[in-house]
């Protein structure tokens, strides 16, 4: 299944982790260890992902079949983006194969 990652540069990855998982849950299933520092996300077109917070960033992990990537890059990034307005959070995604993948950023004004 193609594999798609981003880093999100961040002084807070934890606290968008899991506002992040917590508000995708509403439509997917998703889950959240405060303890360990890592979440699942579970699409209902069978993509997955993972969060990972680590020291000054976000990591994410999306898996999906080709024709929902980019919806699910856009999905999770858009949200996280929306979330971190304030700390103008990028989300550039890397496919595993090498090409570029989605970005959401805010928007100029």
């Amino acid at each position: 299944m193609p594999r798609s990652e981003a880093r999100v540069t961040t002084d807070r990855p934890q606290r968008y982790a899991k506002q992040l998982a917590s508000h995708l849950g509403r439509r997917s299933e998703t889950s959240w260890d405060e303890e360990s520092g890592t979440g699942s996300l579970l699409f209902q077109n069978g993509g997955k992902g993972t969060l990972t917070a680590t020291e000054g960033a976000l990591l994410l992990t999306l898996e999906a079949e080709a024709e929902h990537l980019d919806l699910l890059e856009g999905v999770i990034g858009s949200h996280l983006v929306r979330f971190g307005t304030k700390d103008e959070l990028v989300v550039e995604w890397q496919r595993a194969s090498g090409e570029p993948g989605t970005t959401q950023r805010k928007d100029a004004d």
